[in-house]
């Protein structure tokens, strides 16, 4: 709450909700417009029901902004446009990017779900990719044209 209230200060308040169970530790959705990128609203982490209103001037700027983060777990992008859903696919680098759906919700089992970043090293749980980093993998390579086979001992030929 008192992160919330610094941040009164950055931008404008355009909604808090009041909890309805004021007995346990519970953040109000909270909306925030005219937040600037460089604002603290817009450079952190915030696991919470807080929403900051950034505006771009353009498809390209929008990118510009949402990369220009120390964070990249997750990010939404909404458009009909094939040619910036093709741009966000190249250009937004989260772990997880939802586009034109809600951007939560990672399928268990699989999408790797993780961040980059200060986010995280890359996929945590829920893919299959996750066992692999409790694996120790290795290659065995075998030249056997050299030499062909030898067959087991007990091998019969007809």
């Amino acid at each position: 709450k008192s992160y919330i209230e610094v941040r009164k200060q950055e931008g404008t308040l355009v909604l808090e909700r009041q909890p309805t169970d004021t007995s346990g530790f519970f953040v109000p959705l909270t909306i925030f417009k005219d937040i600037l990128p460089e604002h603290r609203l817009a450079q952190e982490e915030i696991f919470g029901p807080v929403l900051s209103i950034i505006k771009a001037k353009d498809f390209d700027d929008a990118l510009q902004i949402a990369n220009g983060t120390e964070y990249a777990l997750t990010g939404g992008v909404f458009s009909r446009s094939p040619e910036n859903i093709t741009k966000a696919k190249r250009q937004f680098r989260v772990g997880n990017l939802y586009i034109n759906r809600g951007c939560t919700g990672a399928i268990v089992n699989r999408h790797p779900f993780g961040g980059f970043k200060m986010s995280g090293v890359g996929s945590k749980a829920g893919g299959p990719d996750y066992l692999m980093q409790f694996t120790l993998p290795r290659n065995v390579v075998e030249n056997t044209i050299r030499r062909g086979f030898a067959p087991d001992e007990g091998f019969q030929t007809a």
